[in-house]
């Protein structure tokens, strides 16, 4: 049986439909907003897994390039690995529904979906993630939802709820001073993801209460999609051992505070875990061991919320201590090493050219990205063994809220012609380690010489809540994020915000705890800024000596041609000449690239030459081409000739051109304009007269 409901989305119509196809599925529904359409299906496994002590969610959301009408490029005509953009939103998903699944519950659900058609005005990542929930809204997985999403964007000084992609200016300059994606419950946010230009913590936190408002309107409607829902009930462990549990940590925990390094404290969370498990038979250590951890994670939330002291010793709104070096690899074009508390990140600069673009296939036309940040979290950083593969999707989500961040400061590419690349490294981490690559990233620019504005920073704050108790904590490490109930990342400039993420592990956030959070992440983020600006208040004057030197210019598009020559014959003889690199836009727009800042500026002087408008009055030096009765022919610029009349050679009478010049000398031409034919009058006489006046003084007489 179909059932179809449809929820006013922006501008226009977002219908959702379900039991229309993908019947197999435990869930399906068919979203239609504009001509975009996307597919969105759930299904869970028939038995729960024992091995595991997480709830097994895959999301994975895939972009067809038929959606579009296009056949994927290169050699493989198919869609391959997911792309940066495809990830980040599969995150979107799942961190929107993630935190509502039951407790305890180890079914695996499987979401996947599907973008089918795309219209390219109406993104189809908002209405994926409410195409999810209403999958399984109308599912029997339990789920305690519906939940809403939407994108909003300030543009003009007015919110606009789920902008398209041509008002918010995805594809050029930014239209839209904030890009915000929200999801939530009726009674709580859920997810914040986005950035804006230097926004005010005012701005952002009404946006997300236009989000909000909207998003209680999207769950009302699906509600009529509510299926019968699977009865769940988390394992539950004997009482016995349960309050054995309590009891043995209880009378521990306060030996917590004597172990402020991280490592330090695993270590005592360990030996009381040995200590307790000694007690059981080996056959029920396995459940035993669920309910020490359990029973530790309440006493660690308790101990910082009974006490206000943290188990580093921190007051709830201290940041760990900073310190940042710059210019520590020597051959990179810039670096720098941030370390707040125990984490710890490195950072380099790489500038190249537009060669050196990222080049992007996706539904949207091919686009070339040319600031990157690729953020790197090796094991080692937690004193962990694991293999190295490709870049996890938590990698490049750490990355792109790092880069997203960081664009607002980065100079148009008519300012800085180069290509950007920063490798962040984890080094350390304890917690916040996509906001030390922020300050991390903010420092190598400026170690680099690339002229940004001005610094950014970032900081993480939790929230420890039980009931209608909480303490939010600034610079969070790894128990209050593990054990804590929020990751907000705001990450932003002396004047506002850049970039954030927010997470929740569980629904039950209210906009006035974000409020209050908001606002001391904006205190902790100034007292960043100080240090940043105290190790290098502005970007170096110079780039590095080991960068390359580009030069860029403007000709105008029908000298295209002039500079290039027959066949390149033109542009080849240059590059040969300088040791130059030269690319030439349609549009006009020539790039020189060299190491050598010489040859950059003597392929730039040719290119000058050729391309040059003669001026009016100007004196050019020129070659005698051809000889006439009437005149001579003479090239003064590059590809440009014009006719010096017999009576324009010389101050006195010429009889005859060969007598004063012929073919092959150089000689001095004064630049007199343009005939009605459009041919360049050249004087010599003009030139002549000029020099002999200027040996004589005001009064004629010879100065001599």
């Amino acid at each position: 049986m179909t059932k179809k409901i449809e929820i006013p989305f922006g501008s226009s119509t977002l219908s959702l439909e379900s039991g229309l196809v993908a019947k197999q599925s435990d869930g399906s529904i068919w979203a239609r907003v504009g001509d975009t359409v996307v597919l969105a299906t759930v299904v869970s496994s028939k038995e729960p897994r024992e091995d595991i002590d997480f709830f097994p969610l895959i999301c994975d959301y895939r972009e067809y390039i038929s959606s579009v009408g296009k056949i994927p490029g290169g050699f493989f005509k198919r869609e391959g690995k997911p792309t940066e953009k495809e990830i980040l939103v599969s995150r979107l998903i799942d961190r929107s529904i993630r935190p509502l699944f039951p407790s305890g519950y180890r079914k695996e659900v499987q979401v996947i979906v599907s973008v089918v058609s795309a219209d390219m005005e109406n993104e189809p990542d908002v209405p994926a993630i409410v195409a999810v929930s209403a999958a399984i809204t109308a599912s029997k997985i339990p789920f305690p939802g519906p939940i809403g999403a939407v994108r909003i964007g300030l543009i003009d000084n007015k919110y606009v709820v789920n902008p398209t992609t041509t008002q918010i200016g995805k594809n050029g300059s930014k239209n839209s001073l904030i890009d915000i994606v929200v999801s939530g419950t009726e009674d709580s946010i859920l997810m914040v993801e986005g950035d804006g230009q230097e926004v005010s913590e005012e701005q952002f936190l009404e946006a997300v209460k236009v989000a909000h408002q909207e998003i209680k309107k999207i769950i009302a409607k699906q509600k009529e999609l509510l299926g019968e829902k699977e009865i769940w009930e988390e394992e539950k462990y004997d009482e016995e051992t349960k309050e054995k549990a309590q009891v043995f940590i209880s009378e521990r925990i306060e030996r917590t505070y004597d172990f402020p390094d991280k490592k330090d404290r695993e270590e005592f969370y360990n030996s009381m875990e040995k200590e307790f498990l000694l007690s059981f038979p080996e056959e029920t250590q396995s459940k035993a061991k669920k309910a020490f951890q359990d029973a530790l994670e309440l006493n660690i939330r308790n101990i910082i919320l009974n006490t206000g002291k943290r188990l580093d010793g921190r007051r709830p709104d201290e940041i760990r201590p900073v310190d940042c070096v710059v210019g520590i690899l020597p051959r990179t074009h810039g670096s720098a090493l941030f370390t707040r508390g125990q984490t710890q990140c490195l950072s380099s600069v790489t500038l190249g050219t537009s060669r050196d673009e990222q080049r992007i296939e996706g539904l949207h036309e091919e686009m070339t990205k040319r600031f990157m940040v690729h953020y790197n979290f090796p094991p080692f950083s937690v004193g962990e063994v694991s293999p190295l593969r490709g870049a996890s999707r938590r990698e490049i989500g750490h990355g792109a809220l790092a880069a997203r961040a960081l664009e607002f400061i980065i100079p148009p590419e008519e300012e800085f012609a180069y290509t950007i690349r920063i490798v962040a490294e984890i080094l350390e981490s304890n917690g916040s380690s996509s906001m030390a690559t922020v300050c991390a990233g903010s420092l190598a620019l400026m170690d680099a010489g690339v002229p940004v504005k001005k610094h950014v920073a970032g900081v993480s704050v939790g929230i420890i809540k039980e009931g209608d108790r909480y303490i939010l904590l600034t610079d969070i490490a790894g128990e209050e994020d593990h054990y804590g109930n929020l990751d907000l990342k705001i990450a932003g400039t002396d004047v506002g915000i850049t970039g954030f993420q927010m997470d929740v592990k569980e629904s039950g956030l209210t906009l006035d705890i974000m409020e209050k959070a908001l606002y001391q992440s904006k205190k902790a983020r100034e007292e960043i800024l100080k240090k940043l600006y105290d190790t290098i208040a502005a970007p170096r004057p110079s780039l590095s000596r080991y960068a390359p030197r580009i030069i860029s210019m403007k000709i105008k598009t029908d000298k295209i041609g002039l500079v290039i020559g027959p066949g390149g014959k033109t542009i080849k003889k240059i590059i040969e000449d300088t040791g130059a690199e030269i690319d030439i836009s349609d549009d006009g727009t020539v790039r020189i690239y060299s190491p050598d800042s010489r040859a950059c500026e003597d392929a730039a002087e040719m290119i000058r030459a050729m391309t040059e408008e003669p001026e009016p009055g100007r004196i050019y030096e020129g070659k005698v081409v051809k000889t006439m009765s009437f005149g001579a022919f003479v090239q003064f610029l590059p590809g440009k000739e014009g006719l010096v009349h017999i009576s324009e050679l010389a101050p006195h009478r010429v009889n005859k051109v060969e007598d004063v010049i012929k073919e092959g000398d150089t000689i001095s031409v004064k630049f007199l304009g343009f005939d009605e034919q459009g041919r360049a009058k050249l004087s010599r006489k003009q030139v002549l007269g000029r020099t002999t006046k200027s040996k004589k003084g005001e009064n004629g007489a010879n100065t001599s």
